[in-house]
């Protein structure tokens, strides 16, 4: 395999992943609606995929595989912090946008930071997409490997910043009361469907 047929595979592989709507993206949408540190949770985004993929590639899936208890632990967190968060957007899309913001709106930059590091890395379901499935692709292809992980790399990449810049862009759509209600509802909706397949794993 040539490496330029490896990097498209790469790239069309990781697409095929990380499109599906799951908790990690219907927060980017979220906040990309509000405009609220979009760079920032676009960055983390796209920054840990980029760290997972490479740590998939050198074949760290095979650790993954081999520790169940740790799994499970995060299984564990994940799936907490989903219900939280699903309980907090849901109480947004039935309260409605006219109430004063808190701390857990989204707004300061330490809790989306916090928020983002936390759906990204408490999701058992990256570590069996990015080590364990694509990892094992990339070994199928030793001797370009490397330009297949760089094109799924490249594909995490143009996409949350796809993603955060077309929420950003409908931002005046999104923010009308009745659409707010609804993303508020759609994303809870995300959180508990989420959590369920993550206790599930």
């Amino acid at each position: 395999m040539t490496a330029v047929t490896a990097f498209f595979t790469g790239l069309l592989f990781s697409l095929s992943l990380i499109v599906a709507i799951g908790a990690q993206n219907a927060y980017v949408l979220r906040q990309g609606a509000r405009r609220v540190h979009v760079g920032t949770v676009i960055a983390i985004c796209a920054g840990s995929d980029v760290v997972l993929i490479a740590a998939g590639v050198t074949g760290m899936g095979a650790v993954l595989r081999a520790d169940g208890g740790l799994l499970t632990l995060v299984r564990t967190l994940g799936a907490t912090l989903l219900l939280a968060y699903a309980a907090l957007a849901a109480r947004r899309a039935l309260v409605g946008p006219q109430v004063q913001p808190t701390v857990d709106d989204g707004r300061s930059r330490s809790g989306v930071i916090a928020a983002t590091l936390g759906f990204t890395w408490l999701n058992p379901a990256v570590y069996l997409d990015t080590l364990v499935l694509l990892g094992s692709v990339a070994s199928a292809h030793p001797g370009s490997r490397w330009w297949f992980g760089a094109g799924a790399a490249t594909a995490s990449v143009g996409w949350f910043l796809a993603l955060g810049t077309t929420a950003q862009l409908l931002a005046p759509i999104l923010r009308r009361p009745s659409a707010a209600r609804a993303l508020e509802a759609f994303v809870a909706v995300v959180m508990i469907a989420t959590a369920l397949r993550t206790l599930a794993l």
